[in-house]
C-alpha cells in the first residue's frame, strides 16, 4: 500500500492543493499529516478546513500548538531579537485570523500517531521543537525510533526531506556508575527516519513544496517534490500584511536569518 506523507503546510493552500493533487496522481492509498498546519503562511482556514474535510489523520505542530495554548516556543529558538520579533508577529495574526472551529480541530490533535509498525510525529517523539537533523548522533536517532516502537518514525519541522536508514546491529549501555556499572547488551533491528520536509515553507533551496510516499509493502521511500504557483502566495502574504521576509524565503526556498544582534539575549520563558 502506497502512503503519503505530508507536513509543515503553514497556511500555505496553493502549496497544499498542489501536493494533493500530486497524491492523487501517485495513487496513495492514505495520507497522513505531522502538524504545523498554520503559521507564516496566509490562508491558515482554508488549509486547517481542507485538512478536516479530507479527514487526514494528523499529529499536532508546534505552531498549531501555540495556536491553541499560546506563544511557547523557547526564546533560545530565535537567532536573533529581529526573527522573534517576526515570529511573534505571525503568531498574533495567526491567532486573530484563525476560526473557533478550526481552533477546536487543532486543540484536539493527537501528538502521535501510530499505523502497524510506522510512527508520526512533528519534531520528535520528545519534543515537538525538537529537531531530528541528519546529523543527528545515531545513537541518539536510534534511541528517538525505539522510543516510538516503531520501525520507521516520520517526522517534519525542519522544513528540509531525507530519509535516513540506522542500520542493525548490537548496542551496549553501561547503567550505574564505577564498579557496580551494569553492562547492557541489546540487539536493534535496522529503523528508519523520514523527514518529509515541508508542504507549504520549504527550506531546501527551491520553492517547491516537499512531501514523502511510501510504499508499505516494498518499504520504498520516494521524496517527492512538487512546484506550484508559490507567487501567488507570496502576494497574499505581502496583501495580508505578514512580514514581507516571509515571501523572500518561501519564494528561495531559504530560511532566513540574521546573526544574533544582541547575544546577551536569553530565554525568558
Amino acid at each position: 500500500m502506497n502512503i503519503a506523507v505530508i507536513s509543515c503546510i503553514h497556511g500555505n493552500y496553493e502549496a497544499l492543493d498542489a501536493v494533493l493533487l500530486d497524491i492523487d496522481q501517485q495513487k496513495a492509498e492514505k495520507i497522513f499529516c505531522v502538524g504545523d498546519l498554520v503559521g507564516y503562511g496566509p490562508h491558515p482556514n482554508a488549509v486547517v478546513a481542507q485538512i478536516r474535510a479530507l479527514d487526514i489523520p494528523t499529529c499536532v505542530g508546534c505552531w498549531d500548538e501555540d495556536i491553541v495554548e499560546g506563544l511557547n516556543a523557547c526564546d533560545c529558538s530565535y537567532p536573533s531579537l529581529l526573527a522573534e520579533k517576526r515570529g511573534i508577529q505571525a503568531h498574533e495574526w495567526t491567532n486573530k485570523e484563525i476560526n473557533p472551529e478550526n481552533r477546536e480541530f487543532l486543540a484536539e490533535l493527537p501528538y502521535s500517531l501510530k499505523e502497524a509498525n510506522l510512527a508520526f510525529v512533528h519534531g520528535s517523539p520528545h519534543n515537538n521543537h525538537e529537531y531530528l537533523l541528519p546529523e543527528l548522533d545515531a545513537f541518539v536517532a536510534l534511541e528517538r525510533v525505539l522510543s516510538t516502537d516503531a520501525d520507521v518514525l516520520f517526522c517534519g519541522h525542519t522544513h528540509v526531506p531525507y530519509a535516513r536508514t540506522l542500520d542493525a546491529g548490537q548496542l551496549q549501555v553501561s547503567v550505574g556508575r564505577g564498579e557496580n556499572a551494569q553492562q547492557i547488551s541489546f540487539a536493534s533491528p535496522l529503523k528508519r527516519i523520514v523527514n518529509v520536509g515541508s508542504v507549504g515553507e520549504p527550506r531546501h533551496g527551491r520553492p517547491n513544496a516537499t512531501y514523502v510516499i511510501y510504499d508499505t509493502d516494498s518499504q520504498e521511500i520516494k521524496l517527492r517534490e512538487v512546484s506550484y504557483d508559490y507567487q501567488k502566495t507570496c502576494a497574499a502574504i505581502i496583501e495580508k500584511g505578514l512580514p514581507a521576509i516571509f515571501a523572500w524565503r518561501l519564494a528561495h526556498g531559504l530560511e532566513y536569518a540574521e546573526r544574533a544582534d544582541d547575544p546577551t539575549h536569553v530565554c525568558t520563558r
